[in-house]
């Protein structure tokens, strides 16, 4: 937090002047809300962020009140701190220096939608189009566990993977994102539109180098998703699974989540499910194939313990009817879930090394012991299986924490530390893209979520 931040003095008074009729709010209950996201689940980040807050919470209903506040801003050097859903784990919806948060849900239509690809406004939640484009057909390729909440503004800007992952890899990845239109933070504001590779230059930036407002991304066939559970006597029998299950390009899937034994204890839902000491994999299969898939369990002694149909899961998910649909307990919603049970839990993001995953999982979870409990997320990209984790940690300190990064670089995994706030490199929360340069371009007087980003004078 010693971090200099813009040093200029804001003008509110003069901003909230030049936005005219701009919905805006400075009541506290709304400013604390707004000012938030899921930073807590970091013991690391909760005291660094706790308290910072807006002076200012403004709503656009368009694209015109965003460009009209993207001026008063540049004109009186406010900072600008752009809000989605506010489902981000890192702070990166947490404005270090105060000024105004702009809060991008009412920007929530569809653009246009084609066979194979669709353009929305970025305050659109991932849940509300899907159920637009449902009637037509399609699907998002794939979306956080955070769907109902997480806009595919915020989900560009602060996300990487989620359900879908399975089949369609990440958002960085070449061709998942088509086009994002930016506004630049500038005394006379201008709209730029990125395409191909220039999309990088925004993608997981958080916010910090233009006001993304709209995008476009690739679309795929709705599929009849059913859920399953599988319990399997070990961790290493559920992994085996896990790689040669995604590995299996003729079984349509969205989902596929291995929990370690010890974690579905900690979850209300799948306690009662999954057989005491059981390792599980959380699945979402094309409806059709779930027979090939329960034989694929099989032969690595997984049995299927819940099943939910097709149809069921799609209420679940899209008209809120029944149970949460099982992606709720996957990626970083296991991490919330085991919270409510044992709040002295965090998590670490690791990746596995390429054609050694197996054994590296099993390295780590006999280094660990009871400190660390699996939860792996399968991806496929770039031709073959990736294996991630969210692992579960019981948190002791600090410095704890920063042996157990090192132990686990040790075993041949690499970390990307969710326990820090600042686009800096580590892991692969990495800048490849020419962010810095673009953030000179589009905001230059450095404005945008000051504080993010590593080594840039604010």
């Amino acid at each position: 937090m010693a971090r200099q931040l813009n040093a200029a003095t804001p003008d509110l008074a003069a901003f909230r002047a030049a936005i005219g009729d701009v919905p805006a709010s400075s009541d506290a209950a709304t400013l604390k809300l707004k000012s938030r996201d899921f930073f807590w689940f970091s013991p690391i980040l909760k005291p660094l962020l706790e308290g910072r807050q807006a002076d200012l919470v403004v709503s656009p209903r368009d694209k015109a009140d965003v460009t009209r506040v993207a001026a008063a801003a540049a004109r009186n050097r406010v900072p600008l701190t752009v809000r989605g859903g506010g489902t981000g784990n890192y702070g990166q919806a947490v404005p270090l220096a105060g000024g105004v948060v702009l809060d991008l849900a009412g920007l929530d239509r569809t653009v246009r939608a084609v066979p194979g690809a669709g353009r929305f406004e970025a305050g659109a939640t991932m849940l509300a189009i899907d159920r637009a484009l449902r009637p037509r057909g399609w699907e998002m390729r794939f979306f956080p566990s955070t769907r109902r909440q997480a806009t595919i503004g915020g989900f560009i800007a602060g996300g990487a993977a989620g359900a879908g992952s399975c089949t369609w890899g990440q958002i960085a990845d070449p061709g998942a994102v088509i086009a994002v239109e930016v506004v630049t933070v500038e005394e006379t504001p201008r709209i730029l539109e990125l395409s191909g590779r220039d999309v990088l230059k925004v993608v997981h930036a958080y916010g910090t180098n233009g006001i993304i407002t709209e995008v476009a991304v690739p679309l795929a066939p709705c599929q009849p998703y059913a859920e399953r559970i599988i319990a399997f006597p070990s961790l290493s029998d559920a992994a085996r699974f896990g790689m040669a299950f995604t590995a299996a390009e003729g079984i349509a899937k969205k989902l596929v989540t291995i929990l370690d034994g010890r974690i579905p204890p900690l979850i209300r839902k799948l306690k009662p499910i999954v057989p005491e000491r059981s390792a599980a994999a959380l699945v979402m299969v094309a409806e059709p194939q779930a027979p090939a898939m329960a034989e694929m369990a099989a032969d690595f002694a997984g049995k299927v313990v819940w099943a939910r149909d097709a149809e069921a899961s799609e209420a679940a998910a899209l008209a809120d009817a029944g149970a949460p649909p099982l992606y709720e307990y996957a990626w970083n919603h296991t991490t919330l879930h085991a919270l409510k049970s044992e709040p002295g839990m965090t998590y670490l993001q690791v990746r596995f090394p390429a054609g050694r995953e197996l054994e590296t999982i099993a390295a780590v979870e006999a280094a660990f012991g009871d400190e660390m409990l699996l939860h792996l997320e399968y991806q496929r990209r770039f031709g073959r299986v990736f294996v991630s984790s969210l692992p579960l940690l019981r948190f002791r300190s600090a410095e704890r924490l920063a042996a157990v990064i090192d132990q686990i670089a040790a075993l041949g995994g690499s970390v990307s530390n969710p326990h820090t706030y600042v686009l800096d490199g580590a892991g692969w929360k990495r800048t490849d893209a020419p962010q810095r340069a673009f953030k000179r371009l589009a905001d230059p007087h450095s404005l945008l979520n000051p504080g993010k980003l590593a080594d840039l004078a604010e």
